[in-house]
C-alpha cells in the first residue's frame, strides 16, 4: 500500500507514476493493474511464508492517498480501511502482529521519494493543514483498530525529517493526545527526526507514555557500493564494533530513558553479483546479534521487490519485468533511484556541477545530508527520473485489461524467487531464540 521505485521498478514518486500509468493504459486496464496488484503483492501464502521463518510481526507501510484524495481530504475511502484490514486479518491468521505504518504523509513528512515526495521540499511541517490531515487520519485507524490486539500499535509518521525539531515534538504530544482520546491501549512507534536515526529533540522531556522510539539503523557497507565487509568503505573501516557503535548512538535516547528499542527499518541491498552476498549476510548477522545482545526488537526491510533488498523478489523472466525492463536498464545507467542506485554512469555531469558548488556555495550544506546528496536527488532523482517516468508509462500503452491483471500477477508469492541465504539468516537468528 505504499509503492517504492525500487520495489516496484518505476522511477520517481507513486504520485506521479500513478498519473502516468493511467493516462497511458486507460481507467480500464489501469483499474485491473492495481487491483490485482494490491491483492496479489500480499496474500495468505505470504504471511504464511512469513510465519514459516520464526517472525512474529510484520510493520505495514500504507500511503495516505489509499484513505483520502487530496482533492476531497478527511472525506475517508472505505476502499483503503479495507485493504489494510485484509492483510491484518491475513497476519493474525498466521500467528503474526501488525505494526501499521503511515509510510507516506499529506504534503511529505521527509524530502526524498519514499514519502511519495515528487520534489525534495517537506510541506508537512510547514502547512498545519498537512498536520490536520494526519491527525484525522490516525483518528479514524485507532477507532478502527482499538479492539483489535492483533494490531501490535502505531507507527504515526515514517522517517520525519523536520529541520527544526520543534515542530515534531510538538506534533507528536498533539498527535499522541488525539490518538489517545480514541485509544488508550495500543503502542505507538515513534520515529526519530533525520529519517529516524537523531533522538536529540526528545531529549528535553520525557518520553511520552506507551510509546517506543524507533531507529532505523542502516548499516553504510550495505547501502552503498560498498565491496567487502568488514572493510573501508567511503574511506572509514567498518567492522562490527563501529556498526555496534552505530546502532549504539542512534538508540542512546532509548536506552537512557529505558524505554524499550525497535530497530524499525535495517538491511543490505544486495548487489547484482551474487558473490558479495556472502559478507552481506555477514554484515546482517552481526546486526541481528547486536540487536539481540542489546534486548533489540527489529523489522527488516523490505519483504517483497523486483530484486534489490526483498526477501523475496519478481522472476527475472515474469511478464511484469519483460515489460519494464527496457527503463529498468535505462535507470540503472543514469542511477536514477536513490536507494540502490549508481552514479557511476552519470559522474560527466555531477562532478562539473559539484565543482561549481565548491566554488561558489563551499559552505552550502542543506538539510538533511548536506550538498552532495542535495545535487545527486535533484539531478538524478527528480530531474532524470521525470522524462524517465513518462518512457515508464509508456511501455504500458495499448495494454489490455487481462495483460494488465497478469502482469501485476507477477507479484504472487507463487511466482516470485525466494532469497534463500537471507531467509536461512532470518530462520537461524529466530529459531535459535535470538
Amino acid at each position: 500500500m505504499n509503492m517504492e521505485n525500487f520495489v516496484t521498478g518505476y522511477p520517481g514518486s507513486e504520485r506521479e507514476i500513478r498519473r502516468l500509468l493511467r493516462a497511458a493504459m486507460g481507467e480500464e486496464a489501469y483499474t485491473s493493474f492495481f487491483d490485482t496488484f494490491l491483492t496479489d503483492f500480499f496474500d495468505e501464502a505470504d504471511a504464511r511464508h512469513l510465519a514459516s521463518l520464526g517472525l512474529n510481526s510484520v510493520r505495514i507501510p500504507v500511503n495516505y492517498r489509499h484513505f483520502e484524495d487530496d482533492d476531497r481530504p478527511m472525506e475517508w475511502k472505505e476502499t483503503g480501511f479495507a485493504r489494510l484490514d485484509r492483510v491484518v486479518t491475513l497476519l493474525a491468521r498466521h500467528g503474526l502482529y501488525s505494526v501499521i505504518d503511515l509510510h507516506a504523509l499529506p504534503g511529505a513528512q521527509n524530502q526524498h521519494w519514499h514519502s511519495d515526495n515528487p520534489t525534495h521540499r517537506s510541506e508537512f511541517w510547514t502547512h498545519r493543514h498537512f498536520q490536520d490531515r494526519a491527525v484525522a487520519l490516525w483518528e479514524q485507524l485507532a477507532e478502527r483498530y482499538k479492539d483489535r490486539p492483533e494490531v501490535a500499535g502505531y507507527n504515526p509518521v515514517n522517517e520525519p525529517a523536520e529541520p527544526t525539531g520543534e515542530v515534531l515534538a510538538a506534533f507528536y504530544r498533539r498527535l499522541e493526545r488525539a490518538i489517545r482520546a480514541v485509544d488508550p491501549r495500543h503502542v505507538l512507534f515513534l520515529d526519530g527526526n533525520r529519517y529516524s536515526t537523531d533522538f536529540s529533540v526528545f531529549a528535553r522531556g520525557e518520553p511520552l507514555p506507551n510509546c517506543v522510539y524507533t531507529a532505523h539503523d542502516y548499516a553504510l557497507p550495505g547501502i552503498v557500493g560498498a565491496t567487502a565487509y568488514p572493510g573501508v568503505t567511503r574511506g572509514e573501516f567498518f567492522d562490527r564494533s563501529v556498526v555496534e557503535q552505530t546502532f549504539l548512538r542512534r538508540t542512546r535516547y532509548m536506552r537512557e530513558t529505558g524505554t524499550p528499542v525497535w530497530i524499525g527499518e535495517f538491511g543490505p541491498v544486495y548487489s547484482a553479483d551474487r558473490s558479495q552476498d556472502v559478507w552481506r549476510l555477514a554484515l546482517l548477522r552481526d546486526q541481528l546479534e547486536i540487536y539481540a545482545e542489546h534486548g533489540a526488537g527489529w523489522s527488516l526491510w523490505t519483504y517483497k521487490d523486483i530484486g534489490l533488498q526483498g526477501l523475496v523478489t519478481v522472476a527475472p523472466d515474469s511478464a511484469y519485468l519483460r515489460r519494464i525492463r527496457p527503463v529498468l536498464e535505462q535507470k540503472q545507467r543514469l542511477g536514477a533511484d536513490s536507494w540502490g542506485g549508481s552514479d557511476a554512469g552519470v559522474r560527466d555531469v555531477l562532478d562539473p556541477v559539484d565543482a561549481l558548488f565548491e566554488r561558489e556555495f563551499p559552505g552550502f550544506e542543506p538539510y538533511p545530508w548536506g550538498r552532495r546528496q542535495y545535487v545527486a536527488g535533484l539531478v538524478r532523482h527528480i530531474m532524470l527520473a521525470e522524462p524517465l517516468a513518462e518512457r515508464f508509462a509508456r511501455l504500458f500503452e495499448g495494454i489490455t485489461p487481462e495483460e494488465a491483471a497478469e502482469a501485476a500477477r507477477s507479484f504472487r508469492f507463487d511466482r516470485t524467487v525466494e532469497r534463500t541465504g537471507l531467509s536461512a539468516v532470518l530462520r537461524h537468528h529466530l529459531t535459535r531464540g535470538g
